[in-house]
């Protein structure tokens, strides 16, 4: 009878061995595809970052290229506005600078 016990004893070991093995399975199992889950969702992240990031520099790009066409007429208008003043100028003192010529090259120095 010892030994109808002792079998007895080691056959749920052994079961109790069995059920163990397949608890540290089964939790390694849903450990891999929670791991699994996380980096999917962080992948799924990352790509809606980087097209949220993507979005707002296409609308930067696009503010600031609308900004140079009015930077460039700015300019443009501006040069113009220098030029016609320049032009006014020169006008005004053409005289004066005619006359000091033809003196400087009607006058003989000995």
């Amino acid at each position: 009878m010892d030994a109808n016990r002792r079998q007895s004893g080691i056959q749920q070991l052994l079961a109790a061995e069995q059920e163990a093995q397949q608890i540290v399975n089964a939790a390694r199992t849903a450990k891999s595809a929670r791991l699994r889950q996380a980096k999917e969702e962080a992948e799924r992240e990352i790509a809606e970052y980087r097209a949220q990031m993507e979005a707002e520099f296409q609308r930067k790009v696009a503010e600031s290229s609308g900004d140079s066409g009015a930077n460039v007429k700015r300019l443009e208008q501006e040069t113009a506005e220098k030029i016609a003043q320049l032009k006014q100028q020169a006008a005004s003192i053409s005289p004066e600078v005619i006359q000091m010529l033809l003196r400087h090259v009607t006058t003989v120095k000995n």
